[in-house]
């Protein structure tokens, strides 16, 4: 699996000029540098391949000229490089040096989330092979357009007073196993609807949550109005790309997967596409990270660790009392996640300041989860 991150570190930076990027035709061009730059055919497929994920949607991009992009170049590997900004996950993509990846097919997971990603990058590589980013972004050019996922939230937060909820759909979860065996995602999207939800969450994760990208569009065709979350663990544009031809309105960017370059391209992929992107934060550190990067509108702060599946609610709490005050003043939506089943939880994270909640588990284990709604609130909510 080649990431943002593998494919730049690949390239030149001659390869990103003004010159190249203003091009319209700039792949035999980049292919005639970087092959007579480094002699090998090898790299220039790299090169090309780069040219079809990154340069596509950002032709006029003058981050490739930065520092950071030299300092690639040098040699520093992927952990090496996320390492430096506190991510612990490892990425285990085919190493360019053996210093590179993990090292060895034997190698071993350290938590869930890593788990999820290495099995993730493998999805990916077999996706991309059936389907290319070509592909992907052809398709979503005739997708119905993307709706206002922020708009929604911040209109069902002043309709009702209390945080917008962002419904889930979810089967399962690694920690919890199956969480409902009659599992319709139509008639749980509709009866959310019905009962007040302002956004759903649909995940599309199959090997650990047993989602689909089908189930994503299955929704979407269904005639609901809620705007749609792909739940997703991104790791590539592809991803990005993938989820708005099936219909998503927004998507999940994770902090503790995904190194800053990475987050910012993701973001400006979005915008161009007209997504909203929800960056999940778990601590201080990817919280820092995230208020540093320019055009993150929506933050959400999960109470769960990724690596354990622990849950703590002060999470919230903790964060916004630390960095509240530099996120009211850039603007950004909060949403709380994780943990919440009852009035109380929803009081808690409203008064350390989330303007919207995503609840999934406590819903989707009650008979009527669109019902579960008013119990969740302790209310009937307005539509």
């Amino acid at each position: 699996m080649e990431s943002l991150l593998a494919v730049s570190s690949s390239l030149p930076a001659a390869a990103f000029s003004p010159a190249l990027l203003s091009t319209p035709s700039s792949s035999s061009h980049i292919l005639r540098t970087v092959t007579g730059a480094a002699g090998t055919a090898a790299r220039a497929v790299r090169c090309a391949a780069a040219k079809d994920s990154i340069l596509y949607a950002l032709e006029h991009d003058e981050m490739f000229n930065s520092a950071e992009v030299i300092q690639w170049e040098s040699g520093k590997s992927i952990n090496s490089i996320a390492a430096a900004q506190g991510i612990r996950i490892r990425r285990r993509c085919r190493p360019r040096y053996p210093s590179e990846g993990t090292g060895a097919d034997k190698a071993v997971p350290r938590n869930i989330l890593e788990q999820i990603i290495w099995d993730k990058e493998v999805e990916v590589s077999q996706r991309k092979a059936k389907k290319t980013l070509h592909n992907v972004i052809e398709s979503s050019q005739h997708a119905p357009p993307a709706r206002d996922f922020i708009g929604a939230l911040t209109a069902a937060h002043g309709r009702n007073g209390v945080p917008a909820l962002i419904a889930e759909v979810k089967k399962a979860s690694p920690s919890r196993g199956v969480l409902r065996e009659d599992f319709n995602p139509v008639e749980i999207v509709h009866a959310y609807e019905k009962n007040g939800a302002a956004c759903l969450s649909i995940l599309t994760d199959e090997k650990h949550f047993q989602g689909s990208f089908e189930n994503l569009e299955t929704v979407r065709n269904s005639g609901v109005e809620c705007p749609l979350l792909c739940k997703e663990f991104v790791i590539d544009i592809w991803q990005i790309y993938y989820a708005r031809s099936k219909g998503a309105d927004a998507i999940l960017l994770i902090a503790a997967v995904l190194p800053d370059l990475d987050i910012k391209y993701m973001l400006r992929i979005c915008k161009n596409l007209g997504m909203t992107a929800l960056i999940e934060v778990h601590d201080e550190r990817e919280l820092d990270r995230v208020l540093k990067i320019d055009g993150v509108q929506l933050i959400g702060i999960n109470n769960r660790s990724l690596e354990t599946f622990k849950v703590d609610t002060s999470n919230t709490k903790i964060l916004l009392q630390k960095r509240g005050d530099t996120i009211k003043e850039k603007g950004i939506l909060v949403v709380g996640e994780s943990g919440l089943f009852m009035p109380d939880d929803v009081a808690y994270v409203q008064n350390a300041g989330v303007s919207a909640i995503l609840v999934g588990e406590s819903l989707m284990k009650q008979e009527d989860p669109g019902k579960a709604i008013a119990g969740l609130y302790g209310k009937e909510l307005l539509c």
